[in-house]
């Protein structure tokens, strides 16, 4: 009796990985569509940044040999991390184009009618679709959110270096809450030298102030190992309590200032170098502060994430509109493709600035080009061929 118990719970858990084993769900015709739309969509790539490596070259170079650009810092510095931020910014198009491009093949060859014929449903027939487009929008979330933006560093020092993009390395007049009733001052900043001049820090309790420090520089330390470590020199502590003022003075202090230059300067396109992580403890910090000069960081955050399921969408709309079989071959869809796609990446950048100019909440500027093309695959989808 034992032993027939025993047999059943074999049988029933082979059943259930047999179930729920997503590998034994993928047939042969799923792998087929699946290295189809991997190797056009990863061929695509590799044609079109090619292409567009070939016009960057063309336009820059002769800034690269005004500046004198070292060639191992033109490829590793500049083109290495040049052509996977393009491929992650125009990841839509390029599944468009393979969607688009190898569905009409399929499509010109009646496979995708002997499919259909089979039995097959139309919605059977997305499953490798969306599995390919899975892939592609983990890769693209991963690399985007903490990869890229480590690459996109190198390449803005190398442009400040040799392209004459020059970077915003000072600011004046800096005051921002870097504490719960702790405000800081600095008059001039250097952030090449990650130095501040006319420095002062106010604390407050009960909307009084009880201390106040003022330095004439301060400087970050870059090789500590603990966060926030500023050196302060010619220094001067005023603290007050009650109708007493104590002051005390020095030459150098060791001193914990929640800030850190990248609070204090901000130059364009600065959230493309943060890490999703970094994005979200900055938004945190900044927003805590009462700042509001965090939005272009947020709409990166968001923009992140929703770019990610444009893949699905766009895998969606392409095989709805490729998968029948029509006279005129796929011209008509790739012009379309290409339209629908570049209109996304357009409003992309859109809603983006109407985010950060028009009080429009990052998440859904962020989402806008999502919720707008869902409606659009929806349409596609239902026009299908069943």
């Amino acid at each position: 009796m034992k032993e027939i118990l025993v047999k059943i719970k074999r049988i029933r858990a082979v059943a259930w990985q047999s179930k729920y084993n997503l590998l034994r769900q993928v047939k042969r015709m799923d792998w087929y569509i699946i290295n189809k739309f991997i190797g056009t969509y990863v061929y695509s790539i590799l044609l079109i940044i090619s292409v567009s490596i070939v016009f960057d070259v063309n336009e820059n170079l002769a800034k690269f040999a005004t500046n004198n650009a070292p060639l191992r810092a033109i490829v590793f510095d500049y083109y290495a991390n040049f052509v996977p931020y393009f491929a992650n910014l125009f990841s839509p198009l390029f599944v468009f184009i393979a969607v688009i491009f190898f569905t009409s093949k399929l499509a010109g060859n009646s496979e995708i009618i002997a499919m259909l014929a089979s039995g097959m449903s139309f919605k059977r027939l997305l499953r490798p679709y969306l599995i390919s487009a899975a892939l592609i929008a983990l890769l693209n979330f991963y690399l985007g959110s903490y990869v890229i933006p480590k690459g996109t560093v190198v390449r803005h020092d190398f442009e400040s270096l040799y392209k004459n993009n020059k970077k915003n390395t000072s600011a004046s007049n800096i005051q921002l809450m870097v504490d719960q009733g702790v405000v800081a001052y600095i008059s001039q900043y250097d952030d090449t030298r990650k130095t501040g001049y006319g420095f002062a820090l106010y604390q407050f309790e009960n909307k009084k102030m009880v201390s106040q420090m003022n330095a004439n520089v301060i400087q970050y330390d870059t090789i500590s190992d603990s966060r926030y470590h500023w050196k302060a020199r010619n220094w001067k502590i005023r603290t007050l309590k009650g109708m007493r003022e104590q002051i005390t003075s020095g030459y150098e202090l060791d001193t914990i200032i929640q800030m850190e230059p990248t609070d204090l300067v901000f130059s364009k396109g600065q959230q493309e170098t943060f890490t999703s992580p970094e994005l979200k403890r900055y938004i945190s910090k900044q927003q805590s502060r009462g700042s509001s000069n965090v939005v272009q960081y947020e709409v990166e955050y968001h923009k992140r994430i929703a770019s990610s399921f444009a893949s699905f969408i766009l895998t969606v709309i392409g095989v709805s509109l490729s998968s029948r079989k029509r006279k005129g071959g796929m011209g008509l869809y790739l012009g379309i493709g290409l339209a629908l796609s570049f209109t996304y990446i357009l409003l992309q950048t859109v809603s983006a600035t109407f985010a950060i100019n028009a009080d429009t909440p990052p998440i859904l500027a962020a989402w806008i080009p999502n919720i707008l093309y869902a409606f659009i695959a929806y349409y596609c989808y239902r026009q299908a061929p069943n």
